[in-house]
C-alpha cells in the first residue's frame, strides 16, 4: 500500500468553505441573479450526496464555517517538525564536500530547497498560534521518529565518497520515514486546516523522495 495514500485525507472543511466563497463570487458576477427575495446576496451551500443545496445569507455561511482552532496535536506537530527539518538541513549541508554521486548531491539540494521554506512557514504559523507557556519548552527532540543520533551524525560528517553516499541515503530514508509517521499522527489527531495542508505536503514530498532514495541505494 502506498504510504501517501494511506496518510492523506481530504480537507473537507476547507473544501466547503472554498465552495461557499466561489459560489458567493459567482452570485455577484451574475449581477445578483441569485439574490434572495429581499435583494440581498445569498450563498448556495452544496448539500451532501443525495441532499439538496441550501441557500444561506453571508452571515449564516460565516457562522457555519468549521472551527479549525489548533489543538495539542497541531502544536506538537509544528513545533517538532521544525526541529526535524533542521536536522535534515544539517545532513544535507554535509553533502557537497563529501558525496561521490551527483544523484545524491541533487537529492540533497532538492531536500534543502523544500524544507528551508517549510521551516519558515511553520515558524510563521507558530507566531500566530503560540503554544501555552506550560507546553512551550522542555521537549526532547532526539526522541522524535527518524532522528539521527549524535554518533550517527558524527559518522556521517567523517565519511567520504561512496561510504558517505550509502550512509546518507540510509539515514535520510529513516529520517523521512519518521516524518511520515509524525505527519500521519497530525492528520489523525489535529484540527487546524493549515497544519493539515503542511502535513499533507510532507507526505507527498517525502514519500516520493523515499522511493527515489531506495532506488539509488
Amino acid at each position: 500500500m502506498d504510504m501517501a495514500k494511506g496518510l492523506l485525507r481530504p480537507t473537507a472543511a476547507l473544501g466547503v468553505v472554498a465552495a461557499l466563497v466561489l459560489l458567493a463570487a459567482g452570485c455577484q458576477d451574475d449581477g445578483g441573479a441569485d439574490a434572495g427575495a429581499d435583494g440581498r446576496p445569498v450563498v448556495v451551500a452544496p448539500g451532501r450526496p443525495g441532499e439538496k443545496a441550501r441557500t444561506l445569507s453571508p452571515e449564516q455561511a460565516a457562522e457555519e464555517r468549521p472551527d479549525d482552532s489548533p489543538n495539542a496535536a497541531d502544536l506538537s506537530y509544528v513545533r517538532n517538525m521544525i526541529e526535524h527539518h533542521r536536522q535534515a538541513l544539517i545532513m544535507t549541508a554535509l553533502v557537497p564536500d563529501r558525496a561521490a554521486a551527483d544523484a545524491v548531491k541533487r537529492l540533497a539540494e532538492r531536500i534543502s530547497a523544500a524544507q528551508q521554506p517549510e521551516i519558515g512557514a511553520m515558524e510563521g504559523w507558530l507566531k500566530k498560534h503560540p503554544a501555552p507557556a506550560a507546553e512551550a519548552g522542555g521537549h526532547d527532540h532526539r526522541s522524535m521518529p527518524g532522528m539521527a543520533t549524535e554518533q550517527q551524525l558524527k559518522e556521517l560528517s567523517e565519511a567520504r565518497g561512496e561510504a558517505f553516499d550509502r550512509l546518507f541515503l540510509r539515514l535520510m530514508t529513516a529520517h523521512h520515514e519518521g516524518a511520515l509517521k509524525m505527519a500521519g499522527e497530525a492528520l489523525a489527531g489535529g484540527n487546524n486546516v493549515a497544519v493539515e495542508e503542511m502535513a499533507n505536503d510532507v507526505v507527498v514530498q517525502q514519500t516520493a523522495e523515499i522511493h527515489r532514495m531506495r532506488a539509488m541505494g
